[in-house]
């Protein structure tokens, strides 16, 4: 078997207790691309409520005869020990735990990613990151609460991200920075006396320290006061990220009355010393 860069593990659960798996799938990545696929239906010696079997359609039937946790726990830590492993949230991190646990098998050492913390970087402007809509998003093909299915969008989501944003796996590894505060406005400028949001980049980004350098003021959210939104330059245009919270807002201020200008970061001149030629989205 190829060695993966990293591996993605999903779990479901047959009642409400984490312990109990009932199906698991791991993935394996590399040079963005899948390189194994793991899957099985587990008996999770457990009961299974109903509430869990309408998510997955796993009933108690369906795992007669199937291995329990136990028996599996060797390929499960040949597969992740040693090595990165993504999960979408920590459910899975604390389920496997937990199995170790009432199973007496040993915990699984390996580095966990969380792909819901690296989508929240990498797309700042969606409405949420549950991992159906990331899928849609994407376009993954995805078959949501298939453990072997999520685990493998959870990997593409991964895969993507690292494309999209130019950071590594290592970087993604790292602690997040600290937010830093926006950059200050000059004391002059053609963007003097404006209140700008920047959606789709930092508010300490690139985008933020030229119109602060112009004379504007950026706002981590649209608010009362706010003048301007601008949409940055790697978004295809001001409709782009429709989802976004900041952009909703300020297009109900928009039909409120507000007189608020939604302009791209492409915009001729807002970035240079022709931004007093912006005018209104």
């Amino acid at each position: 078997m190829t060695t993966p860069d990293f591996v993605v593990i999903d779990v479901e659960t047959a009642c409400s207790r984490v312990s109990s798996i009932c199906q698991i799938g791991i993935v394996g990545f590399r040079d963005g691309r899948e390189v194994f696929a793991y899957e099985t239906l587990l008996d999770p010696c457990d009961d299974f409520h109903a509430m869990n079997t309408r998510i997955h359609g796993i009933a108690a039937h369906h795992v007669i005869g199937q291995p329990t946790f136990a028996h599996v726990h060797a390929d499960i830590d040949r597969h992740l020990t040693g090595r990165v492993t993504v999960a979408h949230s920590y459910f899975d991190k604390g389920a496997l735990a937990a199995a170790c646990r009432v199973h007496d098998r040993a915990m699984i050492e390996t580095v966990w990613l969380d792909s819901v913390r690296v989508a929240k970087r990498a797309w700042p402007d969606l409405p949420n990151h549950k991992l159906g809509g990331l899928a849609r998003y994407l376009g993954i093909t995805h078959r949501h609460h298939d453990a072997l299915s999520d685990a493998r969008a959870a990997g593409w989501v991964i895969v993507k991200a690292i494309d999209h944003t130019g950071l590594s796996l290592a970087d993604w590894l790292a602690p997040p920075r600290k937010p830093q505060p926006p950059p200050r406005a000059a004391p002059a400028g053609p963007l003097k006396g404006e209140r700008i949001v920047v959606v789709g980049e930092a508010r300490d980004g690139a985008i933020a320290q030229a119109l602060a350098a112009q004379g504007g003021t950026i706002m981590s959210a649209v608010g009362l006061t706010t003048t301007m939104v601008v949409v940055a330059d790697h978004l295809p245009d001001a409709r782009a990220p429709r989802a976004s919270a900041e952009m909703d807002k300020a297009a109900a201020a928009r039909r409120a009355g507000r007189a608020i200008r939604i302009v791209s970061a492409r915009t001729p001149g807002l970035l240079d010393d022709d931004a007093g030629a912006i005018v209104g989205g």
